[in-house]
């Protein structure tokens, strides 16, 4: 049901308004992975058709697989020109079918102008459900044929709430700070936190689940690690600091885990100023990038202790 989607709470209240008159807009969906974009156009889909018709009304496709324009020619606008077939007993069965196009922002812009004519041409018979991460990507007159729906990066309490649901379905408690080490290590994406407590509950096979669990199973750096980092560096300690890093790098864990983590903490720490942050967010996002391309990890980490500890030591 799409009720039952945790914390899009706008977006829940919009849709089944839009539910009780069974008549749907072409849809945009947008915004982090993990967010619930494709459970919510799910569960419109079986709300309206039900479990047999859904079959015959539904196609959804990853457009990250199929991207072409061949696939928009060929395969949507197949599925968007037939006719609805009967209406299923018990269920709204509005007369058109659904095409949901996930991924939608890894088409290429070709692909995306033909879909933009099938749209037009069908809208009739066929609705669109467009899926995206970066609804900056879509073209201009795709977006202005959907109804736009931004889904939000899930909070702590709400990732929480829903982690206890699911520990206490499996048999599984929570304890010391897993619920915070998942919805830190998953940065608001739902879908990644319950695979990491799924992963720890099996790798551990205990019926505790802890944060030093979750973060183990993440594979990211101590926070106490990090800390470190910048407590060295806040007292100009180059090579202490340098040390610890290298120390993380030793111990298996990739550099960029750590710039971005270095990162994180540097950002949300009061104590820095903003122009501090600066220096070294800049430094973290050079790294970032070069190591990417395939730089040196022990290279580009000591730049950024070294750019750390200018920006914070004192002089």
């Amino acid at each position: 049901m799409i009720g039952d989607v945790a914390h899009q709470d706008e977006v829940v209240r919009t849709l089944e308004k839009a539910l009780e008159t069974a008549n749907m807009p072409h849809m945009l969906f947008y915004g982090p992975p993990g967010t619930g974009k494709t459970t919510c156009a799910l569960a419109i889909c079986r709300q309206l058709f039900g479990p047999e018709l859904f079959k015959q009304r539904v196609l959804e496709l990853n457009a990250s697989d199929e991207r072409g324009i061949s696939v928009v020619r060929n395969k949507i606008k197949g599925f968007a020109s037939t006719a609805v077939g009967a209406p299923a007993a018990g269920y709204p069965s509005p007369p058109y079918k659904i095409l949901i196009l996930d991924e939608a922002d890894s088409m290429t812009t070709d692909a995306q102008s033909a879909l933009r004519r099938t749209m037009e041409t069908h809208s009739k018979v066929t609705r669109f459900f467009i899926l995206c991460n970066y609804v900056s990507r879509i073209i201009e007159p795709i977006a202005s044929r959907c109804a736009k729906f931004r889904f939000k990066p899930l909070g702590q309490e709400v990732m929480g709430e829903r982690l206890r649901f699911i520990a206490g379905k499996e048999a599984v408690t929570l304890g010391d700070g897993a619920e915070e080490a998942a919805a830190d290590v998953s940065g608001g994406d739902l879908r990644k936190a319950i695979t990491l407590l799924q992963s720890a509950a099996r790798l551990f096979g205990s019926d505790v689940i802890t944060g030093k669990d979750i973060i183990a199973v993440a594979g990211a750096v101590e926070e106490a690690d990090v800390r470190k980092i910048i407590d060295f560096c806040q007292k100009n300690k180059y090579d202490d600091a340098a040390n610890v890093a290298d120390a993380v790098l030793k111990d298996g864990f990739p550099a960029l885990q750590l710039v971005s983590q270095l990162a994180e903490a540097v950002v949300a720490d009061a104590d820095i100023s903003d122009s501090q942050k600066a220096d070294i967010a800049l430094r973290c996002a050079e790294a970032d990038k070069a190591l990417v391309d395939g730089a040196d990890e022990a290279l580009q980490l000591a730049a950024v202790v070294s750019v750390t500890c200018l920006a914070l030591g004192t002089r």
